[in-house]
């Protein structure tokens, strides 16, 4: 056995990383996602959508003058698929088209900006309604879904605006009157001589003093209908009645966790057996008293026929609409309040009562009845999860402006949710051993 070497070991020999090297590689997107990616689901499902009127829309024609816009279904899809992986900002979306292989795989080598992103997702309303209403309808066709037991319920989604930004009537006047005198600055600036570069920031600068004056008459406007319903409800005054600068339409509005806040109503109307969003609106009344009548208007505009059976909590019971739907041949099921107290005094709280309608009176006697003690709880495991599911998605706060814009932005969590609601429904089911 030789003795051990006493010479000095060389310093050992390997391969490191160099992450700054510059190489040429040849490939394609398509060979970096899986045949069975979900993102290759969506492109599929965005296909067979009628966006007819977007491409109706464009002005750029074979052999004519103009630069050729983005394929609108690449737009389409990015926004669906950014809904599905929680992603709610244009400028993040405009990252992630440019790092992120998936999005990099809708876009299909196309450039976007988050300019076009952010405008493409709010302008078009209607359509993103339309596509709900042909999305469930198709459904129903095939027996996925059916309007038989339908559940309603809002969520307050915290709105584009700071508590600050709110004033009275006098506050208004004062932003307005600066804001007007600041405009008018801007514009004899902008006619001043100078630049292409000078021009290009003067009508920059003049163009959002415009927007934001526009934002404080319309601030105005919406407090004065505040007034009107503070006076209807004889609280205070209408001079003490605010109203916001930033999102003249968001409402002060008491939060889950008890604060308030400026914020928006979401209501959605679910399926209890199929779990869909088959209507979508929004207010910016801080509660659900009026909100079941109009939705339950909405189906029968959308699909032509009205549910058969409706739940919703106890902040939808409205007496009213209660005898309106129930005269419709709807059958209710919402709480009736105040039972223990009722108890407590000996009336049974399920009896009718001296003026109840006949709608009414059934509706008591109703929510009295084992059958109803069965069915309401599927409220919550349809209607709640639904507004679960789309805060998961990131439904927590809006980063628009204005009813409009707000509503597109939910049509599109209602488009996302029913997107994979249609998936988990047509899966092939898995076969019993």
């Amino acid at each position: 056995m030789s003795a051990p070497s006493s010479a000095p070991r060389c310093a050992p020999r390997f391969k490191i990383a160099n992450r700054s090297q510059t190489e040429w590689r040849f490939f394609s997107l398509e060979e970096f996602v899986a045949a069975d990616d979900p993102v290759r689901a969506v492109w599929a499902f965005v296909e067979t959508q009628d966006l007819s009127r977007l491409y109706d829309s464009i002005l750029a024609v074979e052999g004519g003058p103009g630069r050729d816009p983005i394929d609108p279904k690449i737009l389409f899809a990015l926004w669906l698929y950014a809904t599905i992986e929680g992603v709610g900002s244009a400028r993040r979306l405009d990252r992630l088209c440019e790092k992120h292989l998936h999005f990099m795989w809708l876009c299909g080598g196309v450039p976007v900006n988050y300019h076009t992103l952010s405008d493409f997702r709010t302008e078009h309303v209607d359509l993103l309604d339309e596509l709900l209403t042909q999305g469930v309808a198709a459904m129903m066709q095939v027996g996925l879904v059916e309007l038989k037991r339908v559940a309603q319920d809002g969520m307050r989604v915290r709105a584009s605006a700071g508590s600050s930004s709110f004033g009275r009537e006098r506050k208004l006047q004062e932003c307005l009157e600066e804001a007007e005198v600041q405009l008018a600055a801007l514009k004899q600036e902008e006619a001043a001589d100078g630049g292409a570069e000078n021009r290009r920031e003067a009508a920059a600068k003049k163009n959002a003093a415009e927007q934001r004056a526009e934002r404080i008459r319309r601030a105005i406007v919406e407090r004065e209908k505040v007034a009107a319903k503070m006076e209807e409800r004889k609280k205070e005054s209408g001079t003490k009645a605010r109203a916001s600068m930033t999102d003249p339409e968001a409402r002060v509005m008491k939060m889950g966790d008890g604060g308030f806040r400026p914020a928006h109503n979401v209501q959605f109307a679910t399926t209890t057996d199929s779990l869909v969003i088959v209507g979508v609106d929004v207010v910016n009344a801080g509660t659900d008293g009026s909100q079941m009548g109009p939705m339950v208007d909405q189906l029968q505009k959308r699909y032509q026929q009205q549910p058969e059976e409706y739940l919703a909590d106890g902040g939808f019971v409205k007496l009213s609409e209660i005898t309106r739907l129930g005269a419709a041949g709807i059958t209710l099921y919402l709480p009736v309040m105040e039972q223990a107290q009722k108890r407590a005094k000996g009336i049974d709280p399920f009896a009718p009562m001296k003026g109840d309608t006949p709608q009414i009176a059934a509706w008591r006697q109703r929510m009295g009845t084992p059958a109803a003690k069965e069915i309401y709880p599927q409220r919550a495991s349809s209607a709640e999860l639904a507004n679960a599911g789309c805060r998961n998605r990131g439904l927590v706060q809006f980063l628009v402006r204005g009813l409009e814009k707000v509503k597109a932005v939910a049509l599109w969590h209602a488009l996302a949710h029913n997107f994979q609601r249609f998936r988990h429904l047509t899966a092939p089911q898995p076969v019993p051993n």
